[in-house]
């Protein structure tokens, strides 16, 4: 069965954000569009680059009323560590949540299983409307590293059609484009 519209299940962590330790919940995903991001772990290669994406592109993602959460299986405390010791994740002021427990990379289906990487998160990124429901997935091989243009495009659209009840976004769709309304009148014509 797919995540999709399905609510974040009740769980209880420690992120580090802003130079402290915060407790974060189900209800930090309610009221407002929140951004998961799963990465592998701290302290490697393509993590960073991603997660210096987002931060380059945080005040976007901000602008549209919605939170960005980085989320690994190591602690809090690693990611202090590396907040501390990385330049380009010192940039990063969103919450990194540690899963050393595995409950939200379990929950979010990312957790590897198997194999070399066992215990560690795949590549997920989850956009979540303020209900707390799942409204978009990309989860993918390690080794591929993300856009935060494409999340904050795949975000656009979802709080687009949100808004829009009866609407969809067309393949490409960016913010301003048209979209479709389902009709009758439109089988076969697109």
């Amino acid at each position: 069965m797919s995540l999709i519209n399905k609510e974040v299940a009740p769980f209880k962590a420690t992120a580090y954000h802003n130079g402290k330790f915060v407790p974060v919940s189900e209800q930090n995903f309610k009221g407002k569009w929140s951004v998961v991001v799963f990465y592998p772990a701290d302290f490697t290669f393509v993590c960073p680059t991603e997660l210096g994406d987002l931060a380059d592109h945080y005040a976007e993602f901000q602008k549209l009323g919605a939170e960005v959460y980085g989320v690994s299986t190591d602690t809090h405390f690693t990611h202090k560590a590396w907040h501390d010791t990385s330049d380009t994740i010192a940039k990063v002021q969103y919450p990194l949540i540690g899963d050393p427990n595995h409950q939200l990379a379990s929950f979010f289906e990312v957790l590897i299983t198997e194999g070399d990487d066992h215990g560690l998160a795949l590549r997920g990124t989850f956009v979540i409307d303020p209900e707390g429901r799942i409204k978009t997935i990309e989860v993918h091989d390690n080794g591929i590293g993300r856009d935060a243009t494409e999340t904050l495009r795949r975000l656009k659209a979802a709080q687009y059609i949100a808004a829009h009840p009866g609407e969809v976004c067309p393949a490409k769709w960016s913010e301003g484009a048209e979209t479709l309304t389902p009709s009758l009148d439109l089988v076969g014509k697109i």
